[in-house]
């Protein structure tokens, strides 16, 4: 391939100075030739003048980066045409505000996108390069912790694919969701330094900064006769956008992901670097880029707390100063803003952007009160994704006031004047009013960030049906009655064209094949499947695809962690984050029973379906019960996977630092899909959705989306047990001990008795005692009352395992049934029901 190795001519006449009105600054941008050659003529361009080196002296990361940019490059010209339309049609478009965006790896989505991959193969090829060995080069951007920040990237896919206008916000953290690996059985913390060897999909713009400002004080002052306020901050920073591209599925719409890093507003005191004082020249610097450095930073100090308030006050602050100064004409009258905007509140981490879209338009533009709150109120939303009353922000009055006085001042009064509304309906209710009170009194007086978006926001929606109605009926009762139509549901969704068509392709073929083409974007047509479970030729061919899948898992995983997933296991999957709602020990305690059966010898080794569990799940650094139930998982596999007398038949897997690349290897390879959270805690999941789709049955509780996913793919393709939200809250109302149920249930009392002896642990019993006794003695998400349920509903599964042909059947008709959970029909429902934005062509 020598003829490859010299640097080739610029493909372009040199560049001179031009107007932004000469010929050929208006001339549209073309992309490169859609042709092998082309593709090879740009590779090597790229390779040559952007990387600087040869084919030959190239390194694997050369040859991805240059791969990646001439994909790119073949987006860039659709980019700056829909940018450019929307700078002209001024259509209405979404503000997605989410603190987190768990995009997966770039590369073979942007191949799908442009229709491109078997042109770049085959243009590698010729250049003698592989492109899987490329592939393996990207490093994933871990810009969120789970499905929130994944549901983010789902939805901003959708929005591209459907061309509706579309800019998400976020931050560029430097170091993201922490690595993960195991010491001992033990989680451990690394960074994740993704940034490290570069990465060729975002384009910084430094020039377009946005200056965000912090502390000091407020005050009043005569503006024209009219008293005004103003923040006099005592120090700021300034917010560097970084934008993504992010493309539509094969329509040539490109949108725009906006994440916003921290710099110093002065990085470098060269008068006290001199001086001979070097950390203190830099001081400023390292303070401002902590602000983006860390996904989540641990707040159980005060100092973690403010600096998470600052992370969500830096993004949505650059974000509105964005749209309106930058992306708005500069002739915009601020009155029809709802007529071009939507600010979606993704969760309450960018709710702080209710009180700055206010300070912007009272406090620099000008506005009255009243004219920019009705502006305010028109122009966001706010997607609740949680019934924990922990997980709804709430930000102590003493540090918002020290950290954003001017805020404060806001919120104090959009609080006074919604109470004297709240008073005006209901009367002096003194304990309704203390009830809806943006500010909280007790423990400490706070400032309740879910009531601030509910009051502000146009719409507010649940995840997932019973999710919705328990926030309306629940969690924001008196809110649901003073606001009749205020709320409603969108259920989640997943987008099919990462976790169907990249996933799986195996399954992608074979569904097109049966259907034709243009499912990957309308999935509701998997409902033609439903007649295929029926022709014994399909369903043999779709239990090919499954084991084909298994295989390449099996090689990932031993590639990767040394793990090998035998032959003949059913492959029984949970993954998700590490959380005591979630319920991992339920699925502990299931293990624990199936082992402690065998080596009591009540039940014959050789009559045990084998099994392959599969655990990935990231305990959050400061959560010290989930660390602990994540070492008693890798205890139990430990001594599991090595006893003689299990004969191989049951195997625990718990590969580290479960990411989307991962993911996208475990589930297309699952059987079942483990979905178990105590019914009433869990909003929607979308974990439960990715493994309908790919052909995974699911045992779970009538929780979250469970139950939409229940009630399409029929009960008899679903394992339900384990109480209902209703029988949940009826047995709190009673008492709940869960001492009683291990007294009452004999296989309940041998599994724990079994960790409580040390039998996971060397023999030291104290190594899982407090794991023992928060189960015993606290078990506040209730895994002892549906212990029973669990264990029958598992022997259902193993009974229905044994009949490949008919689980083969079922696995076929939760494919067909599951095609609402696209996320395109999400986007279609906040389109009707909450934003009002129509496609853009």
């Amino acid at each position: 391939m020598a003829e490859f190795d010299a640097p080739l001519a610029p493909s372009v006449p040199p560049v001179h100075p031009l107007s932004a009105s000469h010929p050929l600054a208006l001339a549209p941008v073309t992309a490169p030739p859609n042709s092998v050659d082309g593709f090879v003529r740009e590779f090597l361009h790229n390779l040559n003048f952007e990387q600087g080196v040869s084919l030959s002296s190239s390194s694997a990361n050369d040859q991805y980066l240059a791969l990646a940019q001439t994909v790119r490059d073949y987006l860039m010209a659709r980019w700056l045409e829909d940018q450019r339309r929307q700078r002209e049609q001024q259509a209405k478009g979404v503000c997605y505000l989410s603190a987190e965006y768990l995009l997966g790896r770039q590369l073979d989505n942007n191949l799908l996108a442009t229709g491109l991959a078997d042109v770049a193969a085959e243009a590698l090829a010729q250049c003698g390069l592989d492109i899987d060995d490329l592939r393996a080069q990207e490093v994933e951007p871990g810009l969120g912790n789970g499905g929130l920040g994944r549901l983010a990237a789902c939805f901003i896919d959708s929005l591209a694919t459907m061309s509706v206008p579309n800019i998400g916000y976020g931050i560029r953290y430097e170091y993201g969701i922490f690595r993960q690996t195991f010491v001992d059985g033990q989680q451990a913390e690394q960074p994740d330094a993704w940034l490290t060897l570069g990465t060729p999909w975002e384009f910084p713009h430094p020039e377009a900064a946005q200056t965000i400002s912090f502390g000091g004080h407020t005050e009043k002052y005569d503006d024209e006769g009219v008293t005004r306020s103003r923040w006099v901050p005592a120090w700021n920073v300034q917010a560097m956008p970084y934008n993504y591209m992010v493309p539509g599925y094969q329509n040539g719409r490109v949108n725009t992901l906006r994440l916003w890093s921290a710099v110093a507003t002065d990085a470098f005191d060269l008068r006290i670097f001199n001086s001979g004082d070097y950390e203190e020249a830099v001081r400023s610097q390292t303070y401002a880029e902590t602000i983006s450095k860390v996904l989540y930073p641990e707040d159980s100090t005060p100092q973690g707390k403010e600096l998470r308030l600052q992370q969500q006050y830096f993004f949505v602050a650059a974000s509105i100063k964005d749209f309106l100064d930058v992306v708005l004409p500069e002739d915009f009258d601020l009155v029809n803003l709802p007529d071009r905007v939507i600010f979606q509140l993704n969760d309450t981490h960018p709710v702080i952007a209710v009180p700055e879209l206010m300070r912007v338009l009272t406090d620099e533009k000008k506005l009255d009160w009243d004219a920019a709150w009705a502006i305010t109120q028109k122009c966001f939303a706010y997607t609740c994704h949680t019934l924990l009353p922990e997980a709804l922000e709430v930000w102590s009055v003493d540090l918002m006031g020290r950290l954003l006085p001017r805020h404060l001042e806001i919120i104090y009064r959009i609080n006074d004047e919604f109470l004297e509304a709240v008073r005006e309906r209901f009367g002096d209710d003194e304990m309704r009013i203390r009830n809806m009170s943006i500010i909280a009194d007790f423990p400490e007086r706070s400032v309740r960030m879910a009531y601030l978006a509910t009051v502000a926001g146009a719409k507010v929606n649940g995840v997932a049906e019973l999710h919705s109605q328990l926030l309306r009926d629940k969690v924001l009762p008196d809110f649901n009655e003073f606001y009749p139509g205020k709320f409603t549901n969108v259920t989640n969704g997943i987008t099919p064209r990462r976790f169907i068509r990249l996933a799986n392709p195996e399954l992608s073929a074979l569904i097109t094949e049966a259907l034709g083409s243009g499912w990957v974007t309308d999935l509701a047509r998997l409902r033609e499947l439903e007649s295929y479970a029926e022709d014994p030729e399909f369903r043999t061919k779709f239990a090919e695809v499954k084991a084909a899948n298994k295989r390449r898992l099996n090689e990932v995983l031993l590639a990767r962690d040394g793990f090998e997933v035998s032959d003949g296991h059913m492959l029984d999957v949970m993954v998700k984050r590490l959380h005591e709602y979630k319920r991992q020990m339920l699925k502990v305690l299931h293990i624990v029973t199936a082992y402690e059966g065998i080596i009591s010898g009540r039940v014959e080794a050789s009559t045990v379906q084998p099994r392959t569990f599969i655990f990935g799940a990231k305990a959050a650094p400061g959560y010290v019960m989930a660390k602990r139930i994540i070492h008693l998982i890798n205890a139990v596999g430990a001594v599991v996977n090595n006893d003689p007398r299990v004969e191989g038949r049951l195997k625990v897997l718990f590969p580290p630092n479960y990411n989307v690349t991962l993911a996208e290897r475990v589930i297309p390879a699952a059987d079942l899909s483990e979905q178990i959270s105590l019914a009433g805690k869990e909003a929607s999941g979308t974990g439960n959705m990715k493994f309908a789709l790919n052909g995974a049955l699911t045992v779970g509780t009538d929780d979250g989306a469970n139950v939409e996913i229940r009630e399409l793919v029929g009960d008899d393709n679903f394992f339900l047990f384990g109480m209902s939200e209703p029988e949940v809250e009826e047995l709190w109302a009673k008492g709940y001990h869960p001492s009683a149920f291990y007294q009452a249930d004999e296989q309940l009392r041998r599994a724990i008795d079994l960790i409580a002896s040390g039998a996971f642990s060397g023999g030291d019993r104290s190594t899982f005692e407090p794991v023992v006794s928060n189960l015993l003695y606290d078990d506040r998400f209730m895994v002892l009352a549906d212990y029973a349920s669990y264990i029958a509903a598992q022997a259902k599964v193993d009974e229905a395992y044994a009949d490949q042909d008919a689980w083969t059947r079922s696995a076929i008709l939760n494919v067909a049934r599951s095609g609402f959970f696209s996320s395109d029909r999400s986007m279609r429902d906040y389109i009707d029901r909450i934003w009002h934005t129509p496609p853009s062509y």
